[in-house]
């Protein structure tokens, strides 16, 4: 069975509504490809690795959480990287759909909901925003946990090291804010919320000085580790929703 890519296009739209976010570049369809679409293939990044496997399996779409069109890179040629990341894509037909900060504050399938619902938190709300946009969620664990216990549990969750900058290590954290991926400065937000941790990809030398000597218990557990969760949960949406095969790509990317 396939799919005619406006089909799909507007599934995608409805979903998570990207028209109605400020992003850091274009969110949907980035190259166009073949019409009808049998197959799809998912991958947190449009990596030259993922974008050569969707090849292989012969994908008619590839859905990414990071595409490859962004305001700060500016106008781009077609040559090196770049260019053999975008050429396959186009001679092979393949559909690019990308989605950001839709699939970071996605109230039910967003990279962070996800997590909070594998901490099991509770009493969740939005956290975060750029330009409006909400970026994250925050909430309650179900019990009290050290610096050392949710590092552990985040590990488990992540299946990647997780850093940990702590004031206290004995502490018991309760509120936690949670925005994915390179959110490290918004550490800053779970100090004005009053919470007591918060939990993103990144983290730099200057974040783990200060998030410490503000008193918040700062984890970071990977880019691509804590962003692999909503492109999944959008696949397995897609998947009962079109009758055409998907298949998640994953990445080794430590960062």
């Amino acid at each position: 069975m396939s799919i005619h890519c406006t089909d799909l296009d507007r599934y995608l739209r409805d979903l998570l509504i990207p028209s109605f976010m400020n992003d850091y570049g274009p969110n949907g369809l980035q190259i166009e490809g073949k019409d009808n679409i049998s197959k799809i293939a998912f991958a947190v990044t449009a990596s030259a690795d993922a974008i050569n496997k969707a090849v292989e399996m012969k994908a008619d779409a590839l859905i990414v959480h990071h595409g490859l069109f962004w305001n700060f890179h500016g106008v781009r040629t077609l040559t090196g990287p770049f260019g053999r990341r975008v050429l396959p894509l186009a001679k092979n037909e393949i559909n690019l759909y990308s989605y950001h900060l839709p699939l970071d504050g996605h109230p039910e399938i967003g990279n962070a909901k996800i997590i909070a619902d594998k901490l099991a938190m509770t009493d969740l709300e939005p956290f975060g925003e750029y330009k409006r946009t909400v970026t994250g969620i925050c909430g309650k664990l179900s019990e009290k946990l050290t610096p050392a216990e949710l590092r552990l549990k985040l590990e488990k969750i992540l299946g990647h090291n997780v850093t940990v900058a702590t004031p206290d290590e004995k502490y018991k954290i309760s509120r936690v804010g949670i925005i994915t991926g390179g959110a490290n400065s918004n550490w800053q937000d779970a100090y004005n919320k009053r919470l007591d941790a918060y939990i993103t990809g990144e983290m730099s030398e200057h974040d783990w000085h200060e998030s410490k000597e503000c008193g918040i218990h700062m984890f970071a557990g990977g880019h691509n580790a804590t962003e692999q969760f909503g492109i999944q949960a959008l696949m397995e949406r897609v998947k009962s929703r079109f009758d055409v095969e998907c298949k998640f790509i994953p990445s080794e990317n430590p960062a």
